[in-house]
């Protein structure tokens, strides 16, 4: 189930309204509908009808841009109970953890379901996400954004509220996703879970964090060296002859880290760097 992408705006289509300052709202298209601003109203039925890229003028005198909502916008846009994964995030979990059309993932942490519905469009409707959330009061916020990006339920999501460790009863998946404070604590279940060659994924948001399930991934035998890294996005202005970045970007706002599930029974062959001196303590060994 799925709401329209293309055409003339309808009655229920979800539109983003621009003014010339770049302020954008979100308006659910009603037949005797009405959006207000103190730039004037602008009777839903002036949108009806239109194609997708239209202006429209308030009573006001201002002028609208509306088209239908990007996902990364509705993302940074929907209602939070917990903090949103941002577009750059998700964008690269879906490539470097390669969700493809079909696979089997599991999210652990749905949060306020931004990456959720970027993992159902990953997968698509052959595909199967299966999503674990400790707070209920997340998960029915997570459940409305979803469904009402989507436009209803959709049938190849699931929604547990539960520990992911205790709760987790899926086998033989091909990615999980842990956004959590602590996803050390969900690596051996990660590793049962997954089927030899799947992608472990972890995102997190602190140094330490990131170190300690780094080493976890390492230690407990069943999976590829970690690798670790943060992507840092820089919008640039462009006006003529003056070209040079943007005073402000979208910097620090969490590290991601893949791993790849080994077969039973292997384990990756020793690790050739030299790690720094004193990287584990003074009584740290080298692999030689």
């Amino acid at each position: 189930m799925g709401f329209r992408r293309h055409g003339p705006f309808q009655a229920g289509d979800q539109v983003q309204l621009t003014d010339p300052k770049n302020k954008r709202h979100t308006v659910t298209l009603k037949e005797d509908g009405v959006f207000h601003t103190h730039k004037g109203f602008i009777p839903h039925s002036d949108l009806i009808g239109q194609p997708e890229g239209s202006v429209v003028r308030s009573s006001g005198g201002t002028q609208y841009l509306a088209f239908r909502h990007l996902l990364p916008d509705y993302t940074l846009s929907m209602p939070r109970g917990a903090a949103v994964i941002y577009p750059k995030d998700s964008a690269q979990i879906v490539a470097m953890a390669d969700v493809f059309p079909g696979a089997r993932v599991v999210e652990a942490g749905v949060g306020s379901g931004a990456l959720t519905c970027f993992l159902l469009r990953a997968v698509g409707p052959e595909g199967k996400i299966t999503s674990y959330e400790r707070r209920e009061d997340f998960a029915e916020v997570a459940t409305k954004n979803v469904e009402k990006f989507y436009g209803g339920p959709m049938d190849q999501w699931r929604l547990v509220v539960g520990d992911f460790v205790g709760s987790l009863d899926e086998s033989d998946v091909d990615r999980v996703i842990l956004d959590m404070l602590a996803p050390w604590e969900c690596v051996d279940a990660a590793a049962k879970a997954l089927t030899p060659g799947g992608v472990i994924c972890c995102y997190v948001a602190t140094t330490t964090q990131l170190s300690r399930t780094v080493e976890t991934l390492r230690e407990h035998g069943s999976f590829t060296e970690p690798h670790a890294w943060e992507t840092l996005v820089r919008d640039w202005h462009v006006e003529g002859l003056a070209v040079r970045p943007d005073h402000r970007m979208v910097g620090h706002t969490g590290f991601l880290v893949t791993a790849r599930r080994m077969a039973d029974g292997v384990t990756p062959p020793p690790r050739r760097r030299r790690p720094a001196k004193g990287a584990y303590g003074e009584e740290s060994t080298t692999t030689p």
